[in-house]
């Protein structure tokens, strides 16, 4: 028997519903239960692929609200905000390992630098022209400029990618044609350096160069962390050595010595020196030729005298 009978045969007779009004209703609850099946299994993903993190004080949850209530779709919403977490997470590891970006020394390590590079030319023409700081504008590549201060202090203008760094280096000791130790100190690094010159032989040189460099900012310590001063340093030593090796220019280098940041002769002194020892060598020289020929002269003579004394006989 059908409803309609049923209605019907207990007196109850709705005239009001219609076999087509049955059959739309169905499906609707038909609908309505698949609707709420489908969002029982979107919420156990999202709720498997976990929520964006709260960050402490609820705002990664506000923001994913906020933007599923604009009417952008529920899943995207979180995807998004899952990526904007693992962004923040891996700049603040970066800030965390570089030591921030506020220009504090943070706990950066020191990074070391040592570059061998070997110039065919005499060991006193390779190392005057080293000490023609403010010629290194000439082959440097980050150099712009270098004004001599005195002869402990000079000023560096360097050029770092789309910016202008400041230096200020101070000479602690060198000695002429051997080593040249000294400290910096710039706007976002410091370094502690020295250069050593090693003859090889009379035409040809060895430079060593041992840099500690210590970043401390941003910018500076995420190029420290792919050794980019390291590639820096190497580049320009190469420009020095083709720039020395195809000079015929003589330089005019600084001769003077340093210890502890002081002058403890000038470049006239040591120039001086260098004459007066070159006079001793030359008087010696002069000494010894002398000697020889006198040498030669005696042997002639004792010749002579052994021919008459075979002629007398």
């Amino acid at each position: 028997m059908t409803k309609s009978a049923e209605r019907e045969a207990d007196g109850q007779v709705d005239n009001s519903t219609s076999p087509l009004e049955e059959l739309r209703g169905e499906l609707g609850n038909y609908v309505g239960a698949r609707a709420q099946h489908l969002a029982d299994s979107v919420g156990d993903k999202l709720t498997s692929f976990s929520m964006p993190s709260t960050n402490g004080d609820g705002s990664g949850i506000l923001s994913l609200g906020k933007r599923v209530l604009n009417g952008e779709n529920p899943v995207k919403a979180v995807v998004s905000e899952k990526a904007k977490g693992a962004k923040d997470k891996v700049v603040g590891g970066v800030k965390d390992a570089v030591g921030g970006g506020d220009g504090t020394a943070g706990d950066t390590k020191v990074t070391n630098m040592v570059e061998v590079i070997d110039i065919g030319r005499p060991l006193r023409f390779v190392y005057d022209h080293w000490t023609q700081f403010e010629e290194f504008g000439s082959f440097a590549k980050g150099v712009s400029d270098v004004t001599m201060s005195d002869e402990v202090e000079s000023d560096w203008k360097l050029k770092v990618a789309f910016s202008n760094r400041n230096w200020k280096a101070t000479v602690q000791e060198q000695v002429p044609d051997e080593r040249i130790v000294w400290d910096s100190e710039g706007d976002r690094a410091t370094t502690h350096g020295a250069i050593s010159f090693h003859e090889l032989t009379p035409d040809l040189t060895r430079v060593v160069v041992v840099v500690e460099y210590r970043p401390s900012g941003f910018f500076e310590k995420t190029g420290n962390l792919w050794r980019a001063q390291g590639r820096r340093l190497r580049l320009d030593l190469k420009h020095f050595q083709r720039y020395v090796t195809l000079t015929d220019e003589e330089p005019e280098g600084w001769r003077g010595e340093i210890r502890d940041s002081e002058v403890v002769r000038t470049h006239e002194e040591a120039l001086e020196e260098e004459d007066a020892d070159a006079g001793a060598d030359a008087d010696t020289d002069d000494e010894y030729d002398d000697e020889e020929e006198a040498g030669e002269d005696a042997a002639d003579e004792d010749e002579e005298y052994a021919e008459d004394d075979e002629d007398d006989t």
